[in-house]
């Protein structure tokens, strides 16, 4: 595939695009003062050709341009590849024309989207022969699959101005995030070092590597299965041997003999012990025993009772033998007795309450005697009443330790029952986990890990075998052989052009690994990145890609056959030039030595490859180069050239 032309077509729908055309097969040279829109083809180009999101200037090109259009040659056909103006930071949108060697530009009417960019990008690849295969990364690789396209492809065909003359970096766009890893996956396969078989052994190899790691894992959870189920076994048999269901159980069994001692503990069977109701002896019991508390305390009250009265009667005996004490001192009185009472007797004074009569006090007395004689006869009744209440007492007491003791033998007796019968119901729930266990057991046999064991070992036999076939194919070192064949060009080209260290080299390559120039002499490897000056680096991208892209088209790949340098001589002019032909002082000879290669590497590869260069050079002596240039955008007539025409911004 190679450029025709390329179309701008203003956003006022004006019939008459801008147009570029390109020889193919052949050097085309596009010069030019600064600031008129070389450095914007390859940009478009890049945009053409499917890239989501442009890299092109809000101005001028922003303001007046509305779609680009490329049209491209393949050897029996053409395809017009046109994207609309993107309205925000990126578009989808595109539009597809394919017919044979007469397809030309379309007027600005007739533009319309009729695709999208994953359709354009899968019609070039299919033009250019890319083989539909979807890239596998290798096993355990941080980056995901992807198809091969022209996406990856063009890749190899543009150096924009800051690539070109970038020390680390050789390829277009590989500072990006995720490009570098891009290029080194598919760079074998555009050199034919791989191919779609390989990446269908890749990823053969991936899906088995994936299915033994299943069968790895089926297999240790089977054996961790085994293990859990042994261990939950042996703790099964233990609590069979606490209930009574084993006699004995050796300390670490065999897996086949727990087994057995589990179906034996199954076969072992236990009296079973109805439930008992005691309820109504217990309430008789009860009731029992609540009469005889409340007979006990009658009695009780009844003694006390008692035992207040026989205390009462002591003290009220006690106080009538004091008192008889005192009224018999009147027995002592003689004649004296019957003096006056109402006269003092040692004064002979009158008193104002005359005292008692001794007949009186006599006559109290007697009463007294009378009295304390009856409570005498009284007592003996008292005791014997005492005795019989406490008789009393001491059986119903006696009945109280009887109806305890009876009521305490039916608790214990009632414990023991439910002792039973929760020996029972644990003796049934160890059966039931033991039944379970065995019939859950029984869904893993000896025979289940044998079967893993085989998968395991077929699964590892597969992807030896696929390992085998990689390894076979050695795609590293097919392409690094491709790579040193690139290298025979490269190191003749740097000599030719007298760049730094390539005298002393042994061989000028591309590192794969480094995705950079490297240079190998006897005393150990350089890198690009390590030799000075921007001629340099310019002068080994240049060799670089016209080895690599001249290897390509000697071998058929499917590679656009177009490479695309901006600014090439950018190392021999100043920073801000106007126009390099004012520039006297410049290492002339160089700049020409470097277009001279461009030149015969075209004529090299006889009409295979085309080399478009955008550069402020202008060999003006030099009848091959005018030749070669297809626009020259400097001042003519007094009117100013460049990408976007005068017209276009008034």
């Amino acid at each position: 595939m190679q450029l025709l032309a390329l179309a701008l077509y203003h956003r006022d729908g004006r019939p008459t695009p801008r147009v570029v055309r390109f020889r193919p097969g052949a050097l085309n040279i596009l010069t030019g003062e600064s600031e008129t829109g070389k450095s914007e083809i390859l940009d478009i180009v890049d945009y053409c050709l499917g890239r989501s999101t442009p890299s092109l200037p809000d101005e001028p090109i922003d303001q007046t341009v509305g779609w680009y259009a490329l049209l491209v040659a393949f050897p029996d056909s053409r395809m017009l590849l046109a994207r609309p103006r993107p309205a925000g930071a990126s578009t989808t949108q595109a539009m597809i024309l394919t017919g044979d060697t007469s397809l030309d530009l379309p007027r600005a009417d007739q533009l319309t989207p009729n695709s999208n960019v994953a359709a354009l990008r899968a019609q070039l690849s299919a033009r250019l022969g890319i083989e539909d295969f979807r890239f596998q990364p290798p096993a355990g690789a941080a980056r995901s699959a992807f198809n091969v396209s022209i996406a990856q492809a063009t890749l190899l065909c543009l150096q924009n101005q800051n690539e070109i003359a970038d020390k680390k970096a050789l390829f277009h766009r590989q500072t990006e995030n995720g490009m570098a890893q891009a290029i080194k996956d598919t760079l074998p396969y555009f050199l034919g070092a791989a191919g779609p078989q390989q990446a269908l052994n890749r990823h053969h190899l991936n899906e088995a590597q994936r299915a033994q790691r299943a069968a790895q894992r089926k297999l240790d959870d089977a054996y961790r299965h085994r293990e859990a189920v042994d261990a939950g076994g042996v703790a099964l048999l233990r609590l069979a041997q606490n209930e009574g269901l084993l006699d004995e159980v050796p300390q670490a069994p065999a897996p086949e003999e727990i087994r057995q001692l589990l179906e034996q503990a199954l076969t072992v069977t236990t009296s079973v012990v109805g439930p008992v109701d005691l309820t109504d002896r217990r309430y008789q019991l009860d009731e029992e025993r609540r009469a005889l508390r409340e007979q006990l305390q009658q009695l009780d009250e009844t003694l006390a009772l008692l035992d207040r009265w026989q205390k009462q009667g002591e003290d009220f005996t006690g106080e009538l033998r004091l008192q008889l004490g005192r009224l018999k001192a009147i027995n002592l009185l003689g004649p004296e007795g019957d003096h006056d009472h109402s006269v003092c007797p040692m004064c002979t004074q009158p008193l104002e309450h005359p005292d008692a009569p001794a007949a009186e006090i006599l006559t109290l007395a007697e009463e007294l005697a009378g009295e304390l004689d009856q409570a005498r006869t009284v007592q003996p009744i008292r005791d014997e009443h005492r005795r019989s209440l406490q008789s009393e007492r001491a059986a119903v007491v006696e009945r109280l330790k009887v109806n305890g003791a009876q009521l305490r033998e039916l608790t214990a007796s009632d414990d023991r029952m439910r002792h039973l019968q929760d020996q029972q119901v644990r003796i049934a729930r160890v059966q039931g986990r033991i039944d379970q266990a065995l019939t859950t057991g029984s869904g893993s046999p000896a025979g289940g890990i044998a079967q893993l064991q085989d998968n395991l070992v077929v699964a590892q036999e597969n992807v030896a075998g696929l390992q085998a076939l990689i390894d076979e194919d050695d795609v590293a070192s097919e392409t690094e052989r491709r790579l040193t064949d690139i290298a025979a060009d490269m190191t003749t080209w740097a000599r030719r052009l007298n760049l730094g260290q390539a005298a002393a080299a042994d061989e000028v390559t591309i590192s794969l690994s480094q995705l950079n120039v490297v240079l190998r002499r006897p005393q150990g490897r350089l890198p690009l990145n390590r030799i000075g000056s921007a001629k340099n680096w310019i002068g080994y991208h240049m060799v670089a890609h016209l080895a690599l892209h001249t290897y390509l088209r000697r071998h058929h790949r499917p590679v656009p056959a177009f490479l695309m340098l901006d600014q090439p001589t950018q190392a021999f002019f100043p920073a801000k030039i106007k126009d390099a032909t004012t520039v006297r002082d410049a290492d002339w000879d160089t700049v020409t030595a470097y277009f001279e290669l461009l030149r015969d590497v075209a004529d090299l590869n006889d009409g295979a490859l085309q080399i478009i260069v955008c550069d402020h050079a202008n060999l003006t002596d030099h009848p091959w180069f005018q030749e070669s240039i297809v626009e020259n955008w400097r001042p003519h007539d007094g009117r100013r050239r460049a990408l976007i025409p005068t017209d276009w911004l008034d």
